[in-house]
């Protein structure tokens, strides 16, 4: 497996927009032939809709605008009485909610999902950044480790993955 799989990476929405979906169940992302699940960004809140069950929202980081969506499910459950976990869940929820506001800056990490044929951040947790740089710091975060880390192909390959197909070219 690759490493950067398993992270959230941080990406600009012109590159997390351009990703390349490999229809599987569940769908499979890549950026230049490395896979990618989960991302991480920074922007400004441009737009916002809170429904009952979740709280979709768009961050703009000057390359493009990501739609990202946060479940209140967890809230949405408690009501109906739950677990601790689940108890600490919904207000943790509830509280990022809270603070998604237009004009706010903010960071968004999360899993990378589609939705309607539509690229979207699935929200693991947002928060507010009070550094006015922090937009500019990602951005300089995200050209450094493209150049030392992603653009790189891993050294090992995984045999029989949708991701690296035969080099000899055989069908396996």
């Amino acid at each position: 497996m690759d490493p950067i799989q398993t992270v959230h990476v941080k990406l600009m929405a012109s590159d997390l927009l351009s990703l390349t979906v490999w229809p599987s169940n569940p769908p499979c992302f890549t950026r230049k032939g490395r896979p990618v699940s989960r991302a991480e960004t920074v922007g400004m809140v441009v737009s916002h809709e809170r429904k009952d069950k979740f709280l979709r929202f768009l961050v703009d980081d000057g390359s493009g605008c990501i739609p990202c969506i946060l479940w209140l499910n967890h809230y949405c459950l408690t009501s109906h009485g739950g677990s601790a976990d689940l108890n600490l869940m919904a207000e943790m929820t509830l509280k990022q909610s809270e603070i998604v506001k237009l004009g706010e800056l903010v960071r968004v990490r999360g899993r990378i999902t589609i939705y309607r044929g539509m690229l979207q951040v699935t929200v693991r947790d947002v928060v507010v950044e009070r550094d006015p740089n922090a937009e500019l710091l990602h951005w300089l975060d995200c050209i450094r480790l493209a150049k030392q880390c992603y653009d790189f192909l891993p050294a090992v390959t995984l045999p029989g993955s949708v991701l690296n197909p035969p080099q000899d070219g055989s069908d396996r």
